[in-house]
């Protein structure tokens, strides 16, 4: 399958946004949706705030990349269905996003994306819609558990909700 990449970061980075460090936010110090701490292991050294304000989105490209989308194996996914994923890895993890998918398709739900994931998610080429409305609202159904969705949760939804128009428009 083409990769969609540079599509999806560019829809990425729309939500994410530039610079932030909320005390609330247990990522903390943030630019660009990376954090200090993710960006201080791509570099391998620690960074400061000046570093962290300075990050554009050709810097955090290849990251984005290595780390998130060729983690859960997105170029094989179906348009539409690689963004949800993609935005889910970069959100709660590339573990998470995994799960997510696996408990739509109905296999183990291990984290890990190996042949059984991978042959259960091509079955639902056939409906990409569904699967992309089933993982948006497992999605949404695990951040409003969390402690920071009174906080959080407005935006939260309002990105669950773009991000599964978005990836229905995929679709073509």
């Amino acid at each position: 399958m083409q990769s969609n990449f540079n599509h999806c970061l560019e829809l990425l980075l729309k939500h994410e946004g530039g610079y932030v460090d909320h005390p609330s936010d247990p990522g903390g110090m943030t630019n660009l949706g990376v954090t200090a701490r993710v960006w201080e292991e791509w570099v391998g050294h620690p960074v400061n705030e000046k570093q962290m304000r300075a990050l554009t989105p050709e810097l955090v490209a290849p990251l984005y990349k290595r780390k998130y989308w060729d983690a859960c194996r997105a170029d094989e996914l179906i348009s539409g269905v690689d963004y949800c994923v993609f935005d889910v890895a970069v959100n709660s993890g590339v573990g998470r996003s995994v799960k997510f998918l696996q408990s739509c398709i109905g296999v183990t739900v291990d984290g890990g994306f190996g042949p059984a994931t991978m042959a259960a998610v091509k079955k639902e080429e056939e409906n990409p819609a569904e699967l992309i409305a089933k993982y948006s609202d497992t999605r949404l159904q695990f951040l409003k558990s969390l402690k920071t969705f009174p906080i959080f949760g407005r935006g939260w939804e309002r990105r669950v909700n773009e991000v599964e128009a978005e990836s229905l428009k995929m679709l073509g």
